[in-house]
């Protein structure tokens, strides 16, 4: 990448601080308010992942997701040495959003757009859940990218489109993190990091699995394309 470290490193900050103050903040809108509806607080979602690509990816490929760092790192897409100061820099974005929300609205999680396993449902479906949205997720994300950037009209709308999708499908089961820095911020500030682990490990290994499987396909369909 051409912007240097620390640059991209602020952006990523900035980038999640935004991504959980209008994200989150939508759900703590909508839970005192119930005026935006589930599908308004998913749309809201889609939309301010599409704004942020649109604003940074092409400084630092608007990751905004440790998991979705982590995926590339893995795919050897992003120097680990870029990863391990990405990571730390969405997590305090994050948890600088959720202070934004706290002092404005207060501490209860609702307030705040905790992300918990809802219905009943337990720890292991809320795993799963997890794991597959974002393993739906980073395979949108490799198929729209270029190197570790999601910078192009295309890679906007349709990772937006897939968060907002995501949102609208699992909100009411898990409140569709696939994003362990938007779990954490929200999580710390409440005090309640209870279930913390599930929104790191199944986002985290959905997107490394999701990541090798588009590599896979297009590796495959590019080679047909030579062949032809």
């Amino acid at each position: 990448m051409n912007e240097s470290l620390p640059r991209r490193c602020v952006v990523e900050f900035l980038s999640t601080f935004c991504l959980v103050l209008l994200g989150c903040g939508a759900m703590a809108v909508e839970s005192r308010t119930q005026a935006l509806t589930h599908v308004g607080v998913a749309i809201a979602w889609g939309l301010v992942v599409m704004i942020m690509i649109y604003a940074v990816g092409g400084i630092s490929g608007a990751h905004m997701n440790p998991a979705v760092t982590i995926g590339f790192a893995t795919l050897g897409r992003l120097p680990v040495k870029d990863a391990l100061s990405y990571v730390p820099s969405q997590c305090l974005g994050a948890l600088a959003g959720a202070i934004a929300i706290w002092a404005t609205l207060g501490i209860d999680q609702s307030m705040l757009g905790s992300t918990n396993v809802q219905l009943d449902l337990g720890q292991t479906a809320g795993l799963i859940i997890e794991f597959g949205l974002t393993f739906i997720l980073m395979f949108v994300v490799i198929g729209v990218s270029t190197g570790a950037k999601e910078e192009t009209i295309t890679a906007a709308l349709a990772v937006g489109s897939t968060i907002a999708l995501a949102a609208m499908v699992a909100g009411p089961l898990t409140k569709a993190s696939l994003n362990p820095a938007r779990s954490l911020g929200p999580a710390v500030i409440a005090g309640d990091v209870s279930e913390l682990w599930l929104y790191c490990v199944g986002p985290i290994a959905g997107a490394i699995a999701g990541g090798f499987t588009a590599q896979a396909l297009h590796a495959g369909r590019n080679q047909v394309i030579d062949d032809t």
